[in-house]
């Protein structure tokens, strides 16, 4: 980075508003997420940081009272947990295989239970925060999910820690973090969830999926219409 002087006039660009709290998909860099201390992790506590988060915007949804609200932290929800899955797939799940000795069979429990989520996700992400489904739908995926996430912090992740070193770990998280910028951040529950034809067919799906989340209401954005 280049040393301006006191007495040199710039003229600078006003930097993009940040949402405190929480971040704005289509305006978020992968400068930025490289930056986060998580994305230097090992990949164990880097997914657990993910499914804290997941566990934070649903319990804004389920202690909120106000339907705007809702709205806001159901698409942020919806952002995270689609790119999350895929990416999980499409990085950690290639390793699994590799390094576990019953690695294929990991990864085969894993994908069916994204593909409930990834179902029970798609209908909620079309739900509006007034129909009655809203809570129950979001209360069930919460249910599976969580199951599939206490498996894979508890049993899973630490049996592939054990056979990474700290820098292929480190790696790792990197990988799934530079993957999750370039994934659909929707539910596309049809889109085959095994390489290459989940990625395929992903690239696709992601630039549609990016131009409508221009268009959503995300938390912090409380100008938006």
């Amino acid at each position: 980075m280049s040393t301006i002087s006191n007495n040199q006039r710039t003229t600078t660009k006003t930097p993009a508003p940040t949402i405190k709290g929480s971040v704005e998909p289509s305006l978020r860099t992968f400068t930025d997420t490289a930056s986060s201390p998580e994305t230097h992790s090992r990949i164990l506590p880097a997914i657990k940081h993910d499914h804290q988060e997941l566990e934070s915007h649903s319990h804004k949804i389920l202690h909120s009272t106000d339907p705007d609200e809702q709205t806001r932290f159901q698409n942020q929800l919806v952002w995270e947990l689609a790119r999350h899955m895929v990416g999980e797939e499409l990085v950690v799940y290639p390793v699994l295989i590799e390094s576990l000795k019953e690695g294929q069979q990991t990864v085969d429990r894993n994908r069916l239970e994204h593909q409930g989520v990834k179902k029970q996700l798609k209908m909620f992400q079309d739900l509006s925060s007034t129909d009655p489904r809203f809570i129950p739908t979001l209360k069930n995926l919460l249910r599976d999910f969580e199951i599939h996430a206490r498996h894979e912090e508890d049993v899973d992740l630490p049996m592939l820690e054990d056979m990474l070193s700290k820098k292929e770990s480190v790696a790792l998280t990197k990988s799934l973090d530079r993957t999750k910028m370039f994934v659909p951040s929707r539910s596309h529950p049809l889109v085959p969830n095994h390489p290459p034809f989940e990625t395929a067919t992903g690239l696709m799906a992601t630039p549609i999926d990016s131009l409508t989340d221009w268009f959503r209401k995300w938390p912090g954005e409380k100008n938006k219409a």
